[in-house]
């Protein structure tokens, strides 16, 4: 319970990285005595983001202070459940008179049941495009000799990990974008092959980012996810899939709410070019492009075949026609990015976890 509990002098982006930690959907905003002062869903959170509020900004103006309650040994599960299920919480919290949290009550164990991710992603039989068909230059010399996808990172490729990610999401079928040492990821592939169902997008010249997704040639009208094959997302994937369908996005960007600071003295001049002040290391927020993205089928035809067609290609296209285009923030922490050696180290840590 403790990790769901929050105070109300907190970021934006420090909320959504204590969410992440919780494991829950919610947040109870408490005081120094632990009493009750309001919750704050992921949704509401994530819609308060992607609305252009700064990520540095307090949720003491965004939470809800009204929140539903009940008092310890003054409930009954019957009341509960349809609590529950009038106001669609993802949890309840348990208070003392005096408001203090005792604990909290999840959906889960109000109705005794696990509602899993494989039952949404699986059901609507969902595909992962997993792009893999670059060279790799911010990863050389390792990447003269394999491919950027079988990087190990504790004891395992970078791509098993996707895939196991993924499958372990519901989703069943897999297809990975081929160009640079093919043969090497052909042969990869065909050692793990008994467990993940395995196709290949294979690209006789470069395509770019996401030019290769033209290469699908199962047609389906579910919503397909597509990767880069240096990132691994430790986040719901069903959450986003609910997102994306909820908000009905031709495209939806995950991106991750990321804190920079920067090493050194930043000057600020007046328009005369006199020194006004210097913010010694001063902190930056932004939403960062993790290379993840929920995909409307449709969309695919509008990338040109045997093209090369980079991501920001598409997205400017999608924008000219008018196309509905969403993004999902994630924490942090549940992004790994192993793109580049100054990463690697991080993301093994972070995959630890």
């Amino acid at each position: 319970m403790e990790k769901t509990l929050a105070k109300p002098n907190i970021s934006l982006i420090e909320a959504l990285e204590t969410l992440r930690s919780s494991g829950n959907k919610c947040l109870i905003i408490v005081d120094d005595k632990k009493r009750l002062l309001g919750t704050l869903t992921d949704g509401d959170l994530r819609s308060i983001i992607i609305s252009g509020h700064k990520l540095n900004k307090s949720i003491k103006n965004y939470y809800n202070k009204n929140p539903q309650f009940v008092y310890q040994n003054e409930y009954n599960l019957k009341e509960l459940k349809n609590e529950f299920l009038k106001g669609k919480y993802d949890l309840i919290p348990i208070v003392s008179k005096e408001k203090k949290v005792i604990d909290i009550i999840t959906w889960d164990q109000a109705f005794k049941k696990e509602i899993s991710q494989k039952n949404i992603l699986n059901k609507k039989k969902v595909k992962l495009v997993i792009m893999a068909g670059g060279f790799g230059q911010r990863l050389k010399p390792f990447t003269s000799i394999l491919p950027k996808p079988l990087i190990p990172i504790n004891n395992k490729s970078v791509l098993e990990h996707i895939l196991e990610n993924f499958y372990n999401s519901g989703i069943k079928d897999f297809f990975i974008s081929l160009n640079y040492k093919s043969k090497t990821m052909k042969s990869y592939c065909e050692e793990i092959k008994a467990k993940f169902n395995i196709k290949f997008l294979v690209e006789k010249k470069p395509l770019g980012t996401i030019g290769a997704l033209r290469l699908l040639k199962s047609k389906n009208d579910r919503t397909i996810f597509v990767t880069n094959s240096d990132i691994i997302i430790k986040s719901d994937l069903s959450e986003m899939y609910n997102f994306h369908e909820s908000k009905k996005n031709d495209l939806t960007m995950v991106v991750a709410a990321k804190k920079f600071i920067i090493p050194y003295g930043v000057c600020k001049t007046t328009k005369d070019g006199t020194l006004s002040k210097i913010d010694e290391k001063p902190k930056q927020e932004a939403l960062i492009n993790t290379g993840l993205y929920l995909i409307n089928p449709k969309i695919v035809n509008m990338i040109p075949k045997n093209k090369k067609f980079d991501i920001t290609h598409l997205i400017s296209l999608m924008k000219k026609k008018k196309k509905k285009i969403g993004v999902f923030p994630i924490a942090d922490d549940a992004w790994v990015d192993v793109g580049q050696w100054s990463e690697y180290r991080e993301a093994a840590e972070k995959l630890k976890k």
